[in-house]
């Protein structure tokens, strides 16, 4: 025992020589220099040796100045940034080790001064960071994190990174990384990054991704640091039709009402005219809905067509349609995915009420030429993926037409012979990665329609979009993008008949965004989201112009509008224990409408009109005509109940500073859009929304519970006969009213297996309100009413069948509940002339809608090594031959109303087309 006690004194002795010497001063310069040569220099101005392997240390070169330092300072400020440790002994050694913290004081039993025999197991505590513990796989790479401080024993530390696809170079979102045997997981956001809490010691790190290998990595943590992951993309052919691949995000996540639909594993659902459209498929689920077939824009939880925000890349597309709502204007080829916000919007998005589609375009592969391509009866796309500087740049193109035009003239009706139907998009995406810590992206767009139907006049529209944007890391815990966007729509009439009435109508609006975002991760609790925006619309409203030098018609212009929106925002992803998350966004906006104009005062207690006018009020260029603005609360929680088991609850509050104004039922491509002003006033909505969320057999199936009541003011109608087209005085002829809507969405999902797909039940209903002491701006006696997107029942079944790896059956069914329409019933009479009566506004409804698609799946032979990979698809749209009536209309014939109802597909339309990628 005395010689263990000496043994113990000695070298306790030579420790604390060891922190004398360590205070030694030395003096020493160096200017880009490794740190080899550091050590080398100190080596040679003093006694002190160095002992090391020298795979250990980088490359990077290190600059410093020391006076009269010592040792302890000079090395932290060499080995700030890596992970090595040092120990430095009597005898001038200097020992490097990685991450390991070699500890010269005595262990806290030595202070026992009994002199009973200790034994092995009771005095020597185990090593914490013990490196060479068996593990399940030895062959996996083995990274260390960080370096041991003897300061320091966190439970948990914070492992950060950023994951990208080795092949594109491209992030990789919604990557699964999970903590074996654990129960530790998290998922990347949308840029890639990723951050979760690790415990000291060894953790062994896999990753899970649709089109992405599986990896595994022996990760030894010792304090917080980076770990960027470079991830082989898999060549596997995709099995399953999914809406979400993500583990367990549906019950991880605290905000509620978001969906992700990826493109890639939305190939089997069949669709009108064989077109893979990812907005078509969003229909399929609770809360979206439109109103038919033909129908442009979508219904969100009783919200209006405009009340969607509808992104590309950052930059509003104002109409997301084709040929007249069948097809959507975006190429899917072109497209990766999009996040669909219908509950919690986050407080980086503005400007909506209802809802938030953020779709993003791929990024081109920058290793290798790709693309993808496809025949159809109606339509053709291509996309090509071309490296322009390999591995570091790439250059995404994609175009899409349609050849209809012998659709319509081999139909057997005369007045269609003439008819004329068209549209392309197109779609050019460059991106650059600067270095490790900025890339740069850029995309155009542009989409265009024409059509004339059985008339003199032609209709066209189109979509301009232009994106910038700019991303930086600044470091581990910090990043952010800059984006410019221009976002651009227009439509036009040309007429073009047999008199000398000839004419030329046109239309737009122009908006471009500045806005910077940024993310900051602040510890294993919170994660920040913050960053300010600007908008600066430009509307004319519209003007007239006579078609060739005979036409007598006088040119008429509306003066065009501006404003500007202005925001910023802040948000938490706040991690309270392992039970319960709060997200808790908040957003300020100030909407300003600005000169040059000239606005209309009216008679107060008098209803708007030109006879109630009492001064006409001009402001100059840029001046303030009316301001508009308040907070915007964007709060959301999730408790887990049980591990696979949660509730969520959340408070959304909105402003809506632009609107269109039409007296269809449903969105059209003649629809104009009015900024508020002195006398038309913002929207506003507040949301509550409560669900519950769970998933059986291991993600196998997914279930989700969402209740939601939402009340909103200000919601735009117009008078009956309102004249909205080229009025200079548009106040005159709209309402402002409010609104309310609520419902139940249940959704179950079945994600793995042969048999997969999903069903989804909605009950909704949605209210306006229009009262005044006015006659004029009175609907429905001032009483709530169905609005014309109001269908209690919807329905919607997806399912997939894989017979062998190459052939699949698909299906989708879809029951809706006939929407509102207001019906003539009875006539009167009146100083001899026969009036019609109508009941009161969308009292009646008309046919319920369902309809059945069938489909059949043909992939090509799976060998990797072949040029392309091809896909038939072989499906029938409306199998049931259904004659869903689109609306009713009435005529008076001798006499008589007659009801007459139109449809746009009452008939079985098969349809076959090709695709092959390469």
């Amino acid at each position: 025992m005395k010689k263990i006690l000496l043994i113990l004194i000695f070298f306790c002795f030579q420790f604390i020589n060891s922190q004398n010497v360590a205070t030694k001063s030395i003096s020493i310069s160096f200017e880009n220099e490794t740190k080899i040569n550091v050590i080398k220099k100190i080596e040679n101005l003093t006694n002190y040796r160095f002992y090391f392997v020298e795979s250990w240390l980088d490359d990077e070169l290190i600059s410093g100045q020391f006076n009269n330092s010592s040792l302890q300072n000079l090395l932290d400020s060499v080995f700030k940034n890596t992970i090595i440790n040092y120990f430095i002994t009597s005898d001038n050694k200097v020992i490097l080790s990685r991450s390991i913290l070699i500890n010269g004081t005595l262990p806290e039993w030595f202070s026992n001064e009994s002199d009973e025999t200790i034994s092995q197991t009771e005095a020597i505590e185990p090593v914490f960071f013990n490196e060479e513990a068996p593990i399940p796989d030895t062959a996996i790479e083995t990274v260390r994190i960080g370096k041991e401080n003897k300061f320091s024993r966190k439970k948990y530390y914070t492992l950060t990174g950023f994951t990208k696809n080795n092949t594109t170079n491209e992030p990789i979102p919604n990557l699964a990384i999970i903590v074996k045997n654990k129960n530790i997981n998290t998922v990347t956001d949308i840029n890639g990054y990723y951050s979760i809490n690790l415990p000291p010691g060894i953790n062994i790190i896999e990753t899970k991704s649709i089109g992405i290998q599986d990896s595994s990595k022996k990760v030894i943590i010792y304090d917080n640091g980076t770990l960027n992951l470079s991830l082989q993309e898999s060549a596997e052919i995709l099995k399953e039709v999914t809406i979400e691949a993500n583990r367990d995000r549906n019950i991880k996540e605290a905000i509620t009402g978001n969906t992700q639909i990826k493109i890639e594993t939305i190939k089997s659902v069949p669709l009108v005219l064989g077109e893979r459209d990812i907005l078509k498929v969003a229909i399929t689920l609770p809360g979206i809905s439109n109103a038919g077939e033909g129908a442009s824009g979508y219904n969100v939880r009783g919200g209006k067509e405009d009340q969607n925000l509808i992104l590309l890349d950052n930059g509003v597309v104002y109409n997301p349609s084709h040929f007249f709502g069948i097809f959507s204007a975006l190429n899917p080829f072109t497209i990766k995915d999009v996040n669909i916000y219908k509950g919690t919007i986050p407080a980086e998005y503005g400007g909506r009420l209802s809802s938030v589609f953020d779709i993003n375009t791929k990024n081109s592969n920058t290793e290798k030429f790709s693309g993808e391509v496809s025949f159809g009866p109606v339509t053709s796309n291509v996309a090509l993926e071309i490296p322009i500087i390999k591995g570091t740049s790439g250059l995404l193109v994609g175009a899409r037409g349609a050849y209809s035009d012998w659709i319509l003239k081999s139909l057997d009706e005369k007045s269609l012979k003439n008819s004329t139907a068209s549209f392309y998009d197109a779609v050019l995406k460059y991106q650059h990665k600067i270095n490790e810590n900025n890339n740069l992206e850029a995309t155009g767009y542009y989409s265009d329609d024409s059509f004339s139907i059985s008339s003199d006049s032609l209709y066209g529209y189109n979509n301009q979009l232009m994106s910038l944007k700019w991303n930086h890391k600044f470091n581990t815990n910090n990043h952010g993008d800059l984006s410019l966007v221009n976002s651009k729509y227009k439509f036009n009439i040309t007429y073009d008949g047999n008199s000398d009435n000839n004419f030329e109508l046109g239309y737009n609006v122009n908006e471009t965004e500045l806005k910077l975002k940024m993310k900051y991760l602040l510890n294993e609790q919170h994660s920040f989201d913050y960053g300010i925006s600007s908008k600066l619309y430009v509307v004319n409203p519209g003007n007239k112009d006579p078609k060739g030098s005979e036409s007598i018609v006088e040119p008429f212009k509306i003066p065009k509008e501006k404003a500007l929106e202005s925001a910023i925002f802040i948000s938490d992803n706040y991690n309270v224990n392992k039970n319960l998350l709060f997200n808790l966004g908040f957003r300020y906006s100030i909407y300003s409408s600005i000169g040059e104009a000239t606005q209309k005062l009216y008679k107060s207690g008098f209803p708007k009109s030109e006879g109630t006018v009492t001064d006409t009020l001009t402001f100059g260029k840029n001046e303030v005509i009316k301001t508009y603005g308040g907070p915007e609360i964007r709060a959301s929680l999730r408790y887990f109940l049980f591990n696979d088991f949660s509730i969520k609850a959340s408070y959304n509050s909105t402003y809506q500073y632009i609107h269109t104004l039409s007296n269809n039922t449903t969105a059209s491509s003649t629809d104009i859009w009015k900024l508020s002003d002195l006398n038309i006033k913002p929207q506003q909505a507040n949301q509550f929304t409560l669900g519950l969320y769970k998933n059986i057999d291991g993600n196998t199936y997914e279930l989700s519970l969402e209740g939601y009541y939402k009340k909103s003011k200000n919601i735009i109608d117009y008078k009956v006969g309102a004249d909205l087209l080229l009025n200079k005085s548009i106040e005159t002829e709209v309402l402002q009213g409010n609104g309310k809507a609520y419902g139940i969405e249940f959704l179950i999902k079945k994600t793995k297996g042969k048999f997969n797909g999903w069903f989804g039940y909605n009950y909704s209903r949605s209210f306006n309100k229009f009262n005044s002491i006015f006659s004029e701006e009175r609907i429905n006696n001032g009483d709530f009413f169905p609005s014309n997107f109001d269908k209690p029942h919807d329905i919607s079944i997806v399912a997939n069948y894989k017979l062998t790896k190459r052939f699949s059956f698909s299906a989708n069914f879809a029951y809706q509940t006939g929407r509102p329409i207001t019906y003539p019933v009875g006539n009167y009479n009146f100083n001899g002339i026969d009036y019609v009566l109508y009941s009161d506004r969308n009292k009646l409804r008309i046919p319920d809608y369902y309809r059945l698609d069938l489909g059949f799946n043909i992939e090509g032979n799976h060998k990797i090594k072949k040029f392309a990979h091809s896909f038939w698809n072989i499906s029938i749209y409306n199998a049931l031959g259904r004659n869903n009536p689109y609306s009713v209309f009435f005529v008076t014939e001798k006499g008589k109303v007659k009801a007459y109802q139109s449809s746009i597909f009452s008939i079985p339309i098969p349809t076959i087309t090709y695709n092959f990628k390469f």
